[in-house]
């Protein structure tokens, strides 16, 4: 049974696989972090655009 496993890789629990938190706690990582959103939106209206 410990090569089956093994095979397959590691197993996690639900816990242990839940995606992390985005923690933005000081204002320029707030103020970078949504200038990214803004950004990305632009290329992709530009993008469209042409």
């Amino acid at each position: 049974m410990s090569d089956d496993r093994d095979k397959h890789g590691p197993v996690f629990s639900a816990e242990q696989a839940r995606q992390g938190e985005i923690i933005l706690r000081t204002r320029a990582r707030r103020i970078i972090f949504i200038a990214g959103l803004v950004g990305l939106v632009l290329l992709a209206w530009l993008v469209w655009w042409i």
